[in-house]
């Protein structure tokens, strides 16, 4: 999918101003901020928008426990968000919040212009609200009838007048928009999900609250003082009156945006509502919505509880931002969950950015200043290394497919195939025999060839890692830009000659971590252990799965009906429908739990539990090597 378009508006959800930035908003946006540097490298006018969304009953409540009022409390969360982006070095060109006066007259304007095509109208409203997940809910949705099937917490029963938008009008048309664009919601995967969910059939939605007050109010043509718009409403405006919807509108030249980067717990909202809301406003849609994983931490989910969330911050000064940036985009491939450690990070830039990348720069200047006083020359490489080049340049030729297709971790693997082929070009032809055989023009080839390999990985490698590569291509005597760009890579042409300068180590050695974390005391380690008696106290059986299908509402949950042996079958509600088909599981076998206290999940008795084993790669159940009875037990 190469991006031709000449404007390009990229766009990080507008983070929820309820806590403190974590590394999932790390992640998010220098994606984008990638994305947009490698936009404005190969000259197209880019604008990157981020910022903070501020309305809610959600922060009307944390306000309230810091003794504080609703915009006081936004104000101070707001700036924590604005400080990180800006201590990063994030490139954003418009940071909005959905407090500015010119957002509030957009979401207004959207609601009349929504209104006067028939798209809202009032009713009551009954059903469960969430109020961490700012999302209703009904009964048949709920876990153990009263908790967010999201996020577990308690939910509230809800009964107030209310506007509501005609989301169930737009069906047909989410189904086509789908069906007709291919690569509107990345991963693929995802995009599945979501046209499973619609199929299943969409209700019309709440678009106002009556119980609290901090939000966007309604025109105030219409007289309702006590309604406010609902915060999901509110917050996707921002990415049309950040371009002046409904005020000046002076940027809308830059809509439909080229790609909206979220994760992937707010993908409904953004594949479903929003493209229906674009649908009444008569606005072009966006052309990719694109949500990636989440982050654990040494293979458990982060919380507060446990002490394990990763602060950004912290590993960007402990580390360097750039390496830190390196590793988020090359660990894990894009829409799959990734799992952070120290470890892995230090591997990372002791091998790919320290073995591979700054040693092939000190190879260069320590050959260079040994054979030929560090001047480099390129007018031989063509006679003797062009396969080399055309080997490089073919790479280079497939990077921006990657970019766009928001495959960064391949576009970063692709790329160092290419210090890969100057690795192996030292070693191959070795300018030290060269010389002693008085080749000189065959060694000054070599040394040559590897520094406009480094100069060409250096321009694509620079929206990853801008001060790094700036270092780099100012030993290497060139400037970063895009008619730079234009001459190396779009043009293929080489450095013309000149003196390559020292620089110091750019990635040393990281021998041990260098965040210390706790020290689990005697007493806690052995509470952990456990004794034979006590795990012999867990009955786990094979059984044989007879039945499978989807849970209707739910994108992750399959209802299945296994033989344990017993007089009837067990139905087990697992959340394996990422991994899974329901065909492809009928009369396969598998380890479940079986003498775990039944649980209702939406709704659905779940009377056991599957085993399976997961990695940052992938998910996959435990089974019995060979074909055993159901029932078996396992111990």
């Amino acid at each position: 999918m190469q991006q031709k378009c000449k404007k390009v508006y990229i766009t990080t959800p507008i983070y929820y101003v309820n806590d403190v930035p974590h590394i999932g908003h790390a992640y998010t946006t220098i994606i984008a901020d990638t994305i947009a540097r490698y936009s404005r490298l190969i000259g197209h006018q880019t604008l990157f928008l981020t910022g903070t969304d501020e309305h809610g009953q959600k922060i009307e409540e944390a306000a309230k426990k810091r003794n504080k009022n609703p915009k006081e409390y936004a104000d101070e969360i707001s700036s924590k968000f604005k400080s990180l982006w800006d201590d990063f070095e994030i490139s954003y060109d418009k940071f909005i919040r959905t407090t500015d006066e010119n957002h509030i007259k957009g979401v207004q304007k959207a609601f009349e212009v929504m209104m006067s095509n028939g798209d809202i109208y009032k009713d009551q409203y009954e059903g469960h609200y969430c109020v961490s997940c700012e999302t209703f809910f009904t009964q048949t949705q709920l876990f153990d009838d009263e908790c967010c099937p999201d996020c577990g917490k308690q939910t509230n029963l809800v009964k107030e007048e209310s506007y509501f938008f005609k989301l169930s009008k737009y069906e047909d048309k989410l189904l086509k928009w789908y069906q007709d664009k291919d690569n509107c919601i990345l991963p693929k995967a995802k995009k599945n999900e979501v046209i499973n969910f619609v199929k299943q059939g969409l209700h019309d939605l709440s678009i106002t609250r009556t119980s609290f007050d901090w939000g966007v109010k309604l025109p105030k043509d219409l007289n309702e003082p006590k309604h406010v718009i609902y915060v999901w409403l509110d917050a996707l405006m921002n990415y049309i009156t950040a371009l002046g919807y409904g005020d000046n509108e002076k940027e809308m030249d830059f809509w439909p945006a080229t790609v909206h980067l979220v994760g992937k717990d707010i993908l409904r909202f953004h594949a479903i509502y929003w493209p229906a809301f674009l649908m009444s406003l008569n606005l072009e849609l966006p052309k990719h919505i694109a949500a990636h994983g989440w982050w654990t931490r040494n293979g458990e989910k982060m919380s507060k509880s446990k002490g394990n969330v990763v602060n950004p911050k912290e590993i960007a000064d402990a580390y360097g931002l750039e390496n830190f940036r390196y590793f988020l985009l090359r660990e894990v491939p894009f829409g799959q969950d990734g799992d952070f450690s120290q470890k892995a990070l230090i591997d990372r830039v002791n091998s790919d950015l320290g073995n591979d990348l700054g040693n092939l720069l000190n190879r260069i200047i320590g050959m260079s200043g040994k054979y030929f006083d560090f001047k480099i020359d390129s007018s031989y490489v063509e006679k003797f290394h062009k396969n080399e080049l055309e080997s490089a340049d073919k790479i280079i030729d497939s990077l921006q497919e990657y970019i766009f297709d928001m495959q960064l971790n391949r576009y970063l693997e692709q790329m160092w195939k290419i210090l890969t082929i100057a690795n192996q070009a030292i070693a191959t032809h070795e300018p030290w025999v060269k010389m002693k055989e008085q080749k000189i023009d065959e060694a000054m080839a070599l040394v040559a060839l590897v520094a406009n390999l480094l100069a060409k990985v250096t321009i694509v490698l620079s929206p990853v890692m801008p001060k790094t590569c700036e270092k780099i291509s100012n030993s290497l005597g060139f400037k970063i830009s895009h008619d730079n760009y234009r001459y190396f890579i779009e043009n293929k042409k080489l450095l013309e000659t000149f003196r390559i300068k020292k620089t110091p180590p750019l990635f040393p050695k990281i021998e041990e971590e260098l965040i210390k974390t706790a020290t689990p005391t005697v007493k806690q380690e052995q509470e952990s252990i456990i004794t034979i008696d006590k795990f012999f106290e867990t009955k786990i059986k094979i059984g044989t799965i007879i039945e499978a299908e989807e849970v209707k509402k739910s994108d992750r949950l399959l209802k299945l009906q296994v033989d344990l042996g017993e007089e009837n079958p067990r139905q087990i509600i697992a959340g394996i429908k990422e991994f899974y088909t329901p065909q492809e599981l009928i009369n396969t076998q598998v380890c479940v739990v079986a003498n775990l206290k039944p649980a209702k999940i939406m709704g659905l008795l779940s009377q056991g539990m599957l085993l399976g084993a997961k990695d940052k790669q992938s998910f996959c159940l435990i089974r019995p090597e060979s074909h055993k009875k159901s029932g078996t037990p396992i111990g």
